[in-house]
């Protein structure tokens, strides 16, 4: 027979079963899931992965990158990056919540059968973004500040640093990027990645990207890819490089 006392064990014990079950399920939430306040909808999570907007017109940069060439590059090439990312992580929600910077750094963690879509299409979706944040109308001139500083010592003066970089990015061989990045000790350096693989996955900060893959600049350089380079120096943003810099 139950007592008194013993139906007050069991109710406590059950209320303290069901208190720790209810936060472990409120822990377990994303944050973003959780209510701002009584009556308003929950926040999903992210579904897919989307273009964001240019942060400038199709014809801003010209006439060192032609408003052509930049609504097919944006436009094409970059939308269908993002919409290859998206199909290939269709069903895996638990990846496509995830901002794609952490999904590149610890490309190691994503499944293996998803690892390559991961690398090419989430790697060209994210250099993107990234390129097109490098850039800016009535960009170039030469950085300033903490980030001329640290280019002087690390390359000796910015004209040295800008031979580097335009050799490494023309040099390159095939499809890819020129990047400066900071590596895992803290250094400035300069680096060419292939297809769409982005230094996040070699454990390098990016700093200053540019693309030259063909269709990034054929249209108007043909296979004149250090032309290219050399007039995309007139519209880098400085500015944002510092920022990056300064943020790392």
């Amino acid at each position: 027979m139950n007592t008194p006392d013993m139906n007050e064990r069991v109710t406590r014990r059950n209320l303290l079963r069901n208190l720790g079950l209810g936060v472990a399920a409120f822990t377990a939430r994303p944050l973003n899931r959780v209510m701002a306040a009584a009556g308003e909808p929950l926040h999903q999570p992210p579904t897919e992965f989307t273009l964001p907007p240019l942060p400038y017109a199709d014809n801003a940069l010209e006439p060192h990158l032609d408003a052509r060439t930049m609504e097919i590059h944006y436009g094409k090439h970059h939308q269908a990056y993002v919409n290859s990312l998206n199909a290939a992580l269709k069903g895996h929600a638990n990846l496509l919540s995830k901002p794609i910077e952490q999904l590149l750094k610890n490309l190691n963690d994503v499944p293996e059968k998803l690892r390559t879509p991961v690398r090419n299409f989430g790697g060209g979706h994210y250099n993107h973004v990234f390129y097109w944040n490098c850039m800016k109308a009535n960009g170039g001139g030469e950085p300033a500040g903490d980030l001329a500083k640290a280019i002087k010592k690390k390359f000796g003066s910015v004209i040295a640093f800008k031979q580097l970089f335009s050799a490494t990015a023309t040099r390159h061989f095939g499809s890819g990027w020129g990047w400066l990045v900071k590596n895992r000790k803290g250094d400035l350096a300069v680096v060419s990645t292939p297809n769409q693989d982005c230094p996040l996955s070699h454990g390098q900060i990016p700093l200053l990207t540019v693309d030259v893959w063909e269709h990034a600049y054929y249209l108007h350089y043909q296979n004149r890819r250090s032309d290219f380079v050399a007039a995309w120096w007139n519209v880098v943003n400085w500015d944002a490089v510092a920022a990056e810099f300064g943020r790392q």
